[in-house]
């Protein structure tokens, strides 16, 4: 095989259980060696992170090593969000992590790892996925790491094979949408005729099955541009949709949202479930096997709160995906932040998404 992860987790986070790793993937790869290694480290290794880098690049007899620190990291064999863990995967042979400026696939999507914001630059350019992580409370340290050593962020592209992206926003729309009348800055202060909070307690309480007010953290606000579909109650979002967060309510019952909404917009109110994301994470699987019938590996980018929290302490979205390829090489983690292409071009940071790659040996141009 080309490609082989592996997870180890432990008591302590120490440069041995990186290493331990790279051995456990190589063996699964079939290699002795790596052209070069994707890892992704837990919280835990940030002040070691250097240290277990350099010391995985010399295991592994490569410069390329990329990858992050986050939340939790993930692979075919399980997830761990409790304790120091690494989640590794080596690529070998024809198929090779590289910086930008090598290799002619320009058109193809970048791999991109990053702090808690999107940085400067990468909002436009070339089409970017990937994910985030804001780093514990106080820290100073670099989350990321490109060619061995720590930048802050690292952009690479796959050479080699083709790499076919998806997204699952795991959201459903409550209600139709509704012209937005007033706002103060971010707050979003009468739409549809009625008070903000009282034009979303309306949507929430014609759904028959939400039994009690849902928490504010599982709804968000949908801005819908001019000349898009109106959304129906019940749909599903979709990578076009451009989901806002709550950030809080008023006494005067107007709700703060992440984004300015201005007078002449309309917005729809849209709630998440377990059983909702696992309903879109089926349909993103499902859209990436018929670009991408016969894989050789997956990455996953998914959220802190969209993960073994949300679903009870299962990640059904991962399951989704081991479901549908069995046996397929993983490697993921959980962050603050979920980097993907933009359907009206660029690129943008979600929150509460699934962003879900498939890699293939065929050197067809991707495709996302």
């Amino acid at each position: 095989m080309n490609v082989g992860s592996a997870l180890v987790s432990g008591d302590d986070a120490v440069p041995g259980l990186a290493v331990k790793a790279l051995a456990l993937a190589l063996e699964k790869a079939g290699q002795s060696y790596a052209s070069s290694v994707l890892m992704f480290l837990t919280a835990e290794f940030s002040s070691q992170a250097q240290q277990t880098v350099t010391a995985v690049a010399r295991a592994a007899r490569c410069t390329q090593v990329v990858g992050g620190v986050a939340a939790g990291v993930v692979t075919d064999s399980g997830w761990v969000l409790d304790r120091p863990a690494v989640a590794l995967m080596v690529f070998a042979d024809d198929l090779s992590l590289a910086g930008l400026d090598a290799g002619r696939t320009i058109a193809a999507p970048i791999l991109s790892y990053a702090g808690g914001s999107l940085p400067p630059g990468w909002a436009e350019g070339g089409r970017r996925f990937g994910g985030s992580f804001t780093g514990p409370p106080g820290s100073v340290e670099p989350v990321a790491w490109q060619q061995g050593r720590l930048l802050g962020k690292c952009s690479v592209r796959l050479q080699g094979g083709r790499v076919e992206v998806d997204v699952s926003l795991g959201w459903r729309f409550l209600g139709r949408a509704h012209a937005i009348e007033s706002s103060r800055a971010y707050e979003l202060v009468r739409l549809g005729g009625k008070l903000a909070l009282a034009s979303l307690m309306r949507d929430v309480a014609a759904n028959d099955d939400l039994v009690a007010p849902p928490p504010i953290s599982t709804l968000c606000a949908v801005l819908i541009n001019a000349g898009d579909p109106t959304p129906r109650p019940g749909q599903l979002l979709d990578a076009s949709h451009h989901p806002v967060a709550i950030v809080d309510s008023s006494a005067d019952e107007s709700l703060t949202l992440s984004e300015r909404p201005l007078p002449g917009q309309h917005l729809a109110w849209a709630i998440r479930s377990p059983a909702t994301a696992t309903e879109d994470m089926h349909r993103s699987v499902a859209q990436l096997a018929r670009v991408a019938p016969d894989p050789e590996a997956a990455l996953l980018f998914s959220c802190l709160g969209r993960g073994p929290y949300f679903h009870g302490g299962e990640d059904a979205d991962v399951d989704c995906l081991r479901k549908r390829f069995p046996g397929l090489p993983l490697i993921g983690c959980y962050g603050t932040g979920q980097i993907a292409p933009s359907p009206a071009g660029g690129n943008r940071l979600l929150q509460n998404a699934v962003v879900t790659a498939l890699i293939s040996s065929s050197a067809r141009e991707a495709d996302v």
